[in-house]
């Protein structure tokens, strides 16, 4: 599961740390260049549904496998593209197929982990994430100053294939899995609950704002940092994405507070963790702003860490759907606010966009204090 998680962001994310070369390369503007990025992630924010009814029936396991295969292929073919508009076709497709693995992996670890280890277990999954997130970017911007942005989506893709079949021969088989029917009444019925339930929604809530605004910061960081006063190389803006180990760290470490002290006792303070970094960010002195985004990054992931295990405890029959719901959200806040930040940017540079991403941060803290509120009542 951490090889799966790893070449899913490798690849989805390939293109975040070429955005200032696409650019110009291709002769269109900031906003309209973080839709190589967005078009994966909304497409794979639409399929993320469809995907998990197809693993409630399938299994998940199947449908992972398969996921990743494709997704390895269609990586491959973004090598060939002629103009921006072809790279983007494939980038959505790219997300549209992704889409099978983490719509179904929390599913999987809620089914195949005991309760107890669960928050350990999604926490080192996501830490997989993280690190591919990071390796990614880091390859593709180091490849794209030796070879050119081709040759680095070329290896990112070999890559990807190499994991998909290391992902296919060694994953273990689903030993507490039951099909379930794909039937409208029932999913119906499955999507009712979940949004009857008193704290999923507002969950739901935390993953949108809270990748919306982590998004919005990695979209537009390299845009500061080849711009004066740092003017850093492709190589130095790719190495940033370094911090995201700083991530995979505090995804596990999350986990297991929340496990010991209460999902609802951590989660705010994550959030508040993530504000301090951003105010770090508007420093001109670059290792200040890149303590603050360190510190931003590790606020992130444990917030959806801990988000993600306690969607994973509280969807129970319904869990592969409530899970998809999630990540659903998760991905339309990547896709939609991260491009929607893009004219905050083109408004008043880091700014502008600090003070869009502070908004959504505002707006995150009310709703994990609303969460920790529910939680107290449940437990008095």
């Amino acid at each position: 599961m951490f090889i799966g998680g790893f070449a899913t962001f490798a690849l989805l994310y390939s293109t975040q740390p070429l955005l200032p070369l696409l650019t110009t390369t291709f002769k269109i503007s900031p906003a309209y260049a973080s839709l190589s990025v967005s078009a994966g992630t909304a497409a794979l924010a639409l399929m993320l549904i469809p995907a998990s009814i197809l693993s409630d029936r399938l299994g998940r396991v199947p449908v992972m496998k398969w996921a990743l295969a494709l997704s390895a292929v269609i990586s491959l073919l973004c090598v060939m593209v002629s103009d921006y508009h072809q790279l983007l076709i494939l980038r959505a497709l790219l997300g549209a197929t992704l889409a099978g693995l983490p719509a179904a992996a929390m599913a999987y670890l809620g089914e195949e982990v005991a309760p107890a280890a669960q928050g350990k277990a999604i926490g080192l999954y996501i830490a997989g994430n993280a690190l591919g997130g990071m390796s990614g970017r880091i390859a593709a911007a180091l490849l794209t100053d030796l070879g050119g942005w081709r040759i680095s989506l070329l290896v990112l893709g070999l890559l990807g294939l190499a994991a998909a079949i290391a992902f296919w021969r060694t994953l273990p088989s689903s030993r507490h899995f039951r099909a379930r029917a794909a039937a409208l009444n029932r999913i119906a019925g499955d999507t009712r609950t979940i949004l009857a339930d008193t704290s999923l929604p507002w969950l739901f809530l935390t993953s949108l704002l809270a990748m919306g605004a982590f998004i919005s910061v990695y979209n537009y960081l390299g845009f500061r940092l080849v711009d004066h006063p740092f003017q850093l190389s492709q190589s130095a803006v790719g190495a940033v994405f370094l911090l995201y180990l700083i991530g995979s760290w505090a995804s596990a470490l999350a986990g297991q507070l929340a496990d010991r002290h209460g999902r609802h006792r951590v989660q705010w303070i994550m959030v508040l963790i993530m504000a301090t970094g951003l105010a770090l960010t508007l420093s001109d002195t670059l290792l200040v702003l890149l303590g603050g985004v360190g510190i931003f990054t590790f606020g992130f992931f444990a917030t959806h860490s801990i988000s993600s295990s306690w969607v994973a405890h509280r969807g129970k029959a319904q869990r592969g759907l409530a899970t998809a719901i999630y990540l659903s959200c998760y991905y339309l806040g990547a896709s939609f606010i991260g491009s929607l930040t893009g004219y905050a940017w083109d408004w008043g540079k880091w700014y502008g966009l600090s003070t869009a991403i502070a908004a959504c941060l505002a707006l995150l803290m009310g709703v994990v204090l609303r969460l920790r509120w529910l939680a107290r009542q449940q437990v008095l």
